[in-house]
Protein backbone atom coordinates (compact mmCIF):
# COMPACT_ATOMS: atom_id res chain seq x y z
CA UNK A 1 0.00 0.00 0.00
CA UNK A 2 3.20 2.12 0.80
CA UNK A 3 4.28 1.59 -2.85
CA UNK A 4 1.25 2.93 -4.40
CA UNK A 5 1.38 5.85 -2.87
CA UNK A 6 4.58 6.87 -3.28
CA UNK A 7 3.62 5.86 -6.89
CA UNK A 8 1.41 7.76 -7.14
CA UNK A 9 3.15 10.74 -5.33
CA UNK A 10 5.12 10.66 -8.69
CA UNK A 11 2.97 10.72 -10.80
CA UNK A 12 1.37 13.60 -9.54
CA UNK A 13 4.41 15.76 -9.28
CA UNK A 14 5.60 14.98 -12.95
CA UNK A 15 1.99 15.84 -14.03
CA UNK A 16 2.83 19.33 -12.23
CA UNK A 17 5.85 19.76 -13.50
CA UNK A 18 4.72 19.72 -17.00
CA UNK A 19 1.58 21.16 -16.31
CA UNK A 20 4.05 24.18 -15.26
CA UNK A 21 6.27 23.75 -18.08
CA UNK A 22 3.72 23.92 -20.57
CA UNK A 23 2.08 26.93 -18.81
CA UNK A 24 5.02 29.11 -18.52
CA UNK A 25 6.01 28.38 -22.36
CA UNK A 26 3.13 29.06 -23.48
CA UNK A 27 2.66 32.47 -21.76
CA UNK A 28 6.01 32.98 -23.16
CA UNK A 29 4.60 32.11 -26.70
CA UNK A 30 1.43 34.52 -26.08
CA UNK A 31 3.67 37.24 -25.37
CA UNK A 32 5.86 36.73 -28.44
CA UNK A 33 3.59 35.76 -31.01
CA UNK A 34 0.21 37.29 -29.56
CA UNK A 35 0.18 40.52 -30.86
CA UNK A 36 0.56 38.74 -34.63
CA UNK A 37 -1.85 35.91 -33.86
CA UNK A 38 -5.08 38.63 -32.42
CA UNK A 39 -4.33 42.24 -32.42
CA UNK A 40 -5.58 44.49 -29.63
CA UNK A 41 -5.43 41.60 -26.86
CA UNK A 42 -3.15 40.44 -23.90
CA UNK A 43 -3.53 36.97 -22.87
CA UNK A 44 -2.74 35.01 -20.03
CA UNK A 45 -2.79 31.47 -18.96
CA UNK A 46 -4.09 31.01 -15.91
CA UNK A 47 -3.98 27.51 -15.47
CA UNK A 48 -3.17 24.29 -17.45
CA UNK A 49 -4.64 20.69 -16.27
CA UNK A 50 -2.73 17.63 -18.06
CA UNK A 51 -4.07 14.37 -18.41
CA UNK A 52 -2.41 11.38 -17.14
CA UNK A 53 -1.22 9.85 -20.05
CA UNK A 54 0.23 13.24 -20.93
CA UNK A 55 -2.08 13.18 -24.38
CA UNK A 56 -4.69 16.57 -23.46
CA UNK A 57 -3.85 19.62 -21.67
CA UNK A 58 -6.86 21.82 -20.41
CA UNK A 59 -5.28 25.41 -21.07
CA UNK A 60 -7.15 28.00 -18.93
CA UNK A 61 -6.53 31.71 -20.38
CA UNK A 62 -7.67 34.77 -19.19
CA UNK A 63 -7.87 38.24 -21.43
CA UNK A 64 -7.58 41.95 -21.77
CA UNK A 65 -10.28 43.51 -22.54
CA UNK A 66 -12.49 40.77 -22.33
CA UNK A 67 -14.73 42.35 -24.96
CA UNK A 68 -12.58 40.22 -27.65
CA UNK A 69 -12.79 37.15 -25.89
CA UNK A 70 -15.08 35.52 -28.47
CA UNK A 71 -12.82 36.50 -31.26
CA UNK A 72 -9.59 35.40 -29.33
CA UNK A 73 -11.35 32.40 -28.12
CA UNK A 74 -12.44 31.57 -31.89
CA UNK A 75 -8.93 31.70 -32.90
CA UNK A 76 -7.12 29.59 -30.26
CA UNK A 77 -10.37 26.93 -30.89
CA UNK A 78 -9.62 26.83 -34.67
CA UNK A 79 -5.43 27.60 -34.38
CA UNK A 80 -4.84 25.10 -31.84
CA UNK A 81 -2.42 23.16 -33.88
CA UNK A 82 0.06 26.37 -34.97
CA UNK A 83 0.02 26.80 -30.75
CA UNK A 84 1.04 23.09 -30.59
CA UNK A 85 3.66 23.68 -33.11
CA UNK A 86 5.33 26.42 -31.30
CA UNK A 87 5.16 24.77 -27.84
CA UNK A 88 6.53 21.78 -29.43
CA UNK A 89 9.57 23.82 -30.82
CA UNK A 90 9.88 25.27 -27.69
CA UNK A 91 9.44 21.74 -25.54
CA UNK A 92 10.24 19.10 -27.50
CA UNK A 93 13.42 18.29 -25.84
CA UNK A 94 11.57 17.79 -22.70
CA UNK A 95 8.98 16.10 -23.63
CA UNK A 96 8.17 12.55 -25.25
CA UNK A 97 4.79 13.92 -26.54
CA UNK A 98 3.58 17.04 -26.64
CA UNK A 99 -0.21 17.21 -25.35
CA UNK A 100 -3.47 18.08 -27.59
CA UNK A 101 -4.64 21.62 -26.23
CA UNK A 102 -7.67 22.84 -25.56
CA UNK A 103 -8.61 26.30 -24.65
CA UNK A 104 -11.41 27.48 -21.82
CA UNK A 105 -12.09 30.81 -20.83
CA UNK A 106 -10.75 31.67 -17.11
CA UNK A 107 -13.48 34.13 -15.93
CA UNK A 108 -11.96 34.09 -12.14
CA UNK A 109 -11.05 37.77 -12.41
CA UNK A 110 -13.95 39.31 -13.50
CA UNK A 111 -15.69 37.32 -10.55
CA UNK A 112 -13.52 38.62 -8.50
CA UNK A 113 -13.59 42.14 -9.25
CA UNK A 114 -17.50 41.82 -9.28
CA UNK A 115 -17.94 40.77 -6.15
CA UNK A 116 -15.13 43.41 -5.14
CA UNK A 117 -17.35 46.08 -6.69
CA UNK A 118 -20.66 44.54 -4.81
CA UNK A 119 -19.14 44.27 -1.46
CA UNK A 120 -17.61 48.18 -1.52
CA UNK A 121 -21.46 49.40 -1.97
Amino acid sequence: MQRMTYLWKMASIRLEKFSALIRKELSVIFQKKGNEWFTGAIITVTLVRISPDLGYAKVYVSLFPTEKKEMVMKWLKENHFAVRRELGLVVGKQMRKIPELQFFFDDSMEYAAEIDRLLKK
